[in-house]
């Protein structure tokens, strides 16, 4: 029997990525593209530039289908695509499914609110999420994933159906939306158009999945009952699978999950999380740079060894993580305190991290609490756990084993698995797992370092915002103005 193929397309907001797998669980081949840098028009707007999220899905598609086929695989052996695309944004589309605005991402402010119909937008035919879009785009379907509606829309979690008693208050008519489908069901198959543009065989079925870190979470493995995923991205999400739909809570919200009849449990995240670490890196790291180049290896792998021999704690400096305001606190800014003559970029950088570690400890606890699940351990996932210092510092701050996978992209395989299981190439989920994800190291907590860490976030990271937020109220409206 010839071998059969898997594709896990996952598009997230700094590029999208195409990675095809033999259903016995190995990579055949990958392709990554970029995304355009986000265009800013204005303080709490953030929009994607063109049609760039359509076009780095085309252009990732076809070197992928490149290499696939260099390789010696055959259009009739790949069985289907799994798609998965950023969470929490906002499509208009015009009734020849073109683009009837740029589309708008989940950083923008006009997204915390219902659709506002605004002249500037034009002839507004469909209101849709990116993976309904680039859905209509792959098979002319007006079909999505009743597992990407997030925020403001007239969604029934429960019966993963529309509701219509929701449609007002959401400023929307039925017929304005698309049809939904679950995770793990038919979207609808590749056009001639879309193949052309994209390089996928014609007629590849695509197969529905859910939110992308609701996708992250299946890809990873974390389906034990104490196990935790932490999501490392432009947005730090930590979330957890369930079989019931709880009631709200204030620590933690409930979501479709992309393993069909669960739900994923996520608390509140880190915006523009790996982003902090981008930014340092850009701004300040020309010198950084340079040093890495003279010693052969990449200013990320320079970094983290500098900030590896900095003492727990980077000897007081403390980063608060606020780079992007919260929509019930606008006022807020990001800070980094404790400065004096002692501190390096090690410091800073290490600084940093462990800022992102706080405070998704802060969220992560309350939430795991309020389910009455003690944490047994973590999973990390994307591309920081490649940095054995942030692997040591998750289990450090948190005081539980931190594990990361052989593939650190786990939204690509959780796209297999949806589509391996509406192919029946497995019997169940957790078979598709054991044949797909591949674990890797595993970071043992350091005892001294995590009492250390539990003194600094108890006493000084965890007061932080109560000290700094009336200043932070009177600094706003003087630089904001």
């Amino acid at each position: 029997m010839s071998a059969r193929y898997l594709m896990g397309i996952d598009v997230g907001t700094q590029s999208a990525k195409v990675v095809i797998f033999r259903t016995d669980g190995e990579v055949m081949c990958s392709a990554q593209q970029p995304l355009r840098a986000l265009e800013i028009p204005q303080p709490n707007r953030a929009e994607h530039p063109d049609d760039d999220l359509w076009y780095s899905v085309q252009q990732a598609c076809r070197a992928a289908m490149t290499r696939f086929h260099q390789l010696g695989g055959q259009d009739h052996q790949l069985l289907a695509a799994g798609l998965c695309v950023i969470r929490c944004c906002r499509v208009l589309m015009r009734q020849d499914g073109e683009l009837a605005w740029p589309v708008i991402n989940w950083m923008d402010a006009r997204l915390n609110q219902p659709y506002q119909p605004a002249p500037e937008y034009g002839d507004v035919r469909w209101i849709t999420t990116t993976s309904g879009y680039i859905t209509h785009r792959l098979t002319g379907q007006t079909r999505d994933t009743s597992a990407n509606y997030i925020g403001c829309w007239p969604m029934d979690d429960a019966s993963q159906t529309w509701d219509d008693s929701k449609m007002a208050s959401c400023h929307l008519r039925r017929d304005q939306l698309f049809d939904v489908v679950r995770p793990g069901e038919m979207l609808g198959e590749v056009t001639s158009t879309a193949a052309r543009a994209s390089g996928l065989p014609l007629g590849l079925p695509i197969i529905a999945t859910a939110h992308d870190k609701a996708v992250e979470a299946l890809g990873a493995g974390a389906l034990a009952q104490g196990e935790a995923l932490i999501s490392l991205g432009t947005y730090i999400g930590a979330m957890v699978h369930g079989d019931t739909q709880p009631h709200a809570s204030e620590h933690f919200w409930p979501f479709q999950a992309a393993l069909p009849g669960h739900f994923l449990y996520e608390c509140m995240g880190v915006r523009r999380g790996m982003w902090t670490v981008s930014w340092f890196r850009d701004q300040f790291g020309a010198a950084a740079l340079q040093d890495a180049k003279d010693t052969g290896v990449d200013i990320e792998t320079l970094l983290g060894a500098e900030a590896s021999v900095v003492a727990a704690g980077s000897d007081g400096l403390i980063t608060l993580h606020d780079w992007a305001a919260p929509a019930e606190a606008p006022w807020r800014k990001g800070a980094i305190i404790g400065f004096d003559g002692r501190h390096t970029r090690a410091h800073l950088f290490r600084s940093l991290l462990e800022g992102i570690v706080f405070t998704m400890k802060n969220h992560l606890d309350p939430m795991m609490q309020a389910l009455d699940r003690p944490l047994t351990q973590l999973v990390i996932s994307g591309g920081g756990a490649n940095s054995d210092l942030f692997m040591q510092l998750f289990a450090d701050i948190f005081g539980v084993p931190a594990r990361r996978n052989a593939m650190r992209s786990s939204a690509a395989i959780g796209c297999a698995l949806n589509a391996g299981m509406a192919l029946g190439v497995w019997q169940s989920y957790q078979e598709g797992v054991t044949a797909l994800v591949k674990t890797g190291e595993t970071f043992l907590p350091n005892a001294r370092h995590h009492a250390l860490y539990q003194q600094l976030n108890q006493q000084v990271y965890q007061q932080l915002h109560s000290v700094l937020d009336p200043l932070l109220k009177r600094l706003s409206p003087l630089v904001e103005a």
